[in-house]
């Protein structure tokens, strides 16, 4: 059974409680997901801030004509550190996402360290190898982006 980790590295120009602030509001999720994923959320009711135990339901598009629901609980937090949102439901056999802060210069570096099984054995490998590393690099790529597109216009706003 094969293991990936994929990780990604960013520098944000802000301080650790607006980025806290910005990643842990899970309506923020819609901001930071390119429109291709046609991604959902289903869940009613969000809160305005994540919890450890929390249940998020959405409907996501991975790949072209391919739809799908997807099930995570944010299973550890530590309020301007991290998180953590695991799969319960989903296409991924195991997806753990751990998402890091940590206060650089002015500013701060964040961490996300994904590690995920695919199902289908011999098939996900060749799953992996042919779509889905760049799929999840296309996807943080356009989250970097957008989360640096946020922050530049809201320091902006506040010169």
């Amino acid at each position: 059974m094969a293991f990936y980790q994929f990780t990604c590295r960013q520098y944000i120009d802000a301080s650790l409680e607006e980025v806290w602030d910005f990643i842990a509001t899970p309506s923020n999720l819609n901001r930071i997901t390119p429109q291709s994923m046609g991604f959902e959320i289903l869940t009613s009711d969000l809160p305005s801030q994540m919890y450890e135990g929390m249940i998020i339901h959405y409907r996501v598009r991975p790949l072209p004509f391919y739809t799908t629901e997807w099930v995570t609980e944010i299973t550890h937090i530590k309020h301007g550190d991290y998180f953590v949102d695991e799969q319960r439901v989903g296409p991924y056999k195991m997806w753990h996402h751990q998402h890091r802060l940590q206060p650089s210069g002015s500013g701060v570096e964040m961490f996300d360290i994904v590690s995920y099984q695919l199902p289908m054995g011999l098939l996900g490998r060749l799953g992996n190898y042919l779509v889905v590393t760049n799929r999840l690099k296309q996807i943080f790529d356009y989250r970097k982006k957008a989360i640096d597109e946020y922050f530049v216009r809201n320091n902006r706003l506040c010169s």
